[in-house]
């Protein structure tokens, strides 16, 4: 007699999906043990890459290049990518209430069989599923093959190229070597940024023309047009900081928001001395605020972010390439290829995050305290500090993209032009002019105070946005 089979349901292989709610205790002591792992990996993180820059440079110039390269490209840009795409979805399943990715099982290892451990083991599953599929080319490009193959490069090496001018550290002794965490050192750096950002059209334009496919094409004339337009925020945006500054240098930048002070002199220590520390009051404004970007800025870094949202094109500007739309100048791509131009997307994330650290946030520099050693630099605390305040700073704002991403829906193509062209533009021209009028009539000194008022304005325009009542409203209220 043969026996009928029997439906297995998924958690008896698998366990529940929705593991049960902990008690309060436990769950206060799991959040507190993952944060403090979370900062514990990151300062070993910081410390990792001085070593790495340290070790490289017992090599000479050429070796210390190679150890920047290590550390910041390879490890830094790429291993953050990597993880952004099990954080992205995590996140995504943490707003709209859901588990997210839990069922990928690392099974060859004892004792974590049937274990999801937070989903992680799916970013393996993800690596080996983009190598091992089929390598597919469609019968139209092969005429094109050279392009088609070009394309996901000219997309995935500029993002990697952008991030060689950040500088994450300033100039340190660790472990006896003099170091900066910075690949190259370049006189035009914010130009440098402006050249390799637009490299990421040829990508799109190769991608959709070469794959012979009217969508593909469709989505690659959409892409190209998108950041050709955004293009031009993205550099007005930035005038208005290396007016502030007075040079393109980004590792100027960076130093200056540690050094200038309340009328913006040169740097005057004037406060008091705790062991190895000085708390400067040239550091800050009015006596409390951090003299970062963001306070001579505001309206630059809140259009900045925007742009460099759709100059990378995630959602909500993800038209080009969004599943209820024409699905991506990318359509015809597969196994690694494809994967090359999802990697490229999170680098961009990496990378737009590290300018606005540096340029807006301060870079390196701590708020209020600045961790410097009066007559030499050579305690590794100080600098894997500065390094690790840079990455907090830089992961909190590959978070805030991530809260944009999942909390707006998918603009219209006509909408995302018609903000870019008809809102940003403006905008972006109005900020430049402001700023160059300020600076040339206060100086440096009234940037601070336009700033605030800028704050203050951006403040009421929220609050005002808040109350004013929802278009689909209004209907409803007339009957």
């Amino acid at each position: 007699m043969i026996e009928t089979p029997t439906a297995r349901l998924a958690f008896e292989d698998f366990g529940p999906a929705i593991p049960p709610r902990p008690a309060f205790g436990r769950w206060l002591a799991g959040t507190i043990a993952g944060w403090t792992a979370f900062v514990a990996f990151l300062l070993f993180i910081s410390w990792l890459l001085l070593a790495i820059a340290a070790l490289f440079a017992r090599l000479g110039p050429i070796g210390a290049a190679v150890g920047n390269i290590v550390g910041l490209i390879l490890i830094l840009v790429m291993v953050t990518a990597t993880l952004l795409t099990m954080a992205d979805r995590k996140w995504s399943a943490l707003m709209q209430d859901r588990v997210g990715p839990n069922r990928a099982r690392l099974s060859i290892i004892p004792g974590l069989r049937n274990r999801p451990l937070k989903g992680i083991p799916h970013v393996l599953a993800d690596v080996l599923k983009m190598l091992f599929k089929e390598d597919f080319i469609p019968e139209g490009a092969m005429n094109n093959k050279v392009l088609f193959n070009l394309a996901p490069l000219l997309a995935f090496a500029p993002a990697f190229m952008l991030f060689a001018i950040v500088p994450v550290s300033p100039e340190v002794t660790f472990l006896g070597q003099r170091i900066q965490l910075q690949v190259a050192r370049v006189d035009w750096g914010i130009l440098y940024v402006f050249a390799l950002a637009s490299l990421a059209v040829f990508a799109t334009a190769l991608a959709g023309w070469t794959s012979d496919n009217k969508l593909a094409l469709l989505g690659g004339l959409r892409a190209s047009a998108q950041l050709i337009s955004y293009e031009v925020t993205l550099g007005l945006t930035l005038v208005g900081a290396f007016i502030a500054f007075g040079t393109l240098r980004l590792e100027e930048m960076a130093r200056l928001q540690g050094m200038l002070g309340p009328a913006l002199r040169s740097a005057v220590v004037l406060a008091a001395r705790a062991g190895d520390f000085l708390v400067r009051d040239d550091s800050v404004l009015f006596g409390w605020l951090p003299s970062w970007g963001f306070v001579y800025q505001p309206i630059g870094m809140i259009l900045f972010l925007v742009a460099a949202q759709a100059e990378i094109k995630r959602a909500p500007f993800d038209t080009p390439e969004g599943e209820s739309e024409i699905i991506g100048y990318f359509l015809e791509y597969s196994g690694l290829k494809s994967g090359l131009f999802l990697i490229a997307e999170y680098a961009e994330t990496v990378v737009v995050a590290g300018i606005v650290t540096t340029i807006f946030l301060g870079g390196y520099h701590l708020p209020f305290i600045e961790p410097t050693v009066v007559r030499h630099f050579d305690f590794a605390w100080l600098s894997v500090f500065q390094v690790f305040a840079f990455i907090v700073k830089m992961l909190f704002i590959i978070w805030v993209m991530f809260v944009v991403r999942w909390a707006f829906p998918r603009f219209r193509y006509d909408q995302i032009m018609r903000l870019g062209w008809k809102m940003m533009l403006p905008i972006s021209l109005f900020n430049v002019a402001l700023t160059a009028g300020i600076f040339l009539w206060a100086g440096r000194e009234g940037l601070a105070w336009m700033g605030g008022i800028e704050w203050l304005a951006i403040i009421a325009f929220v609050a005002l946005s808040a109350r004013a009542p929802r278009a689909e409203e209004a209907p409803h209220a007339s009957h």
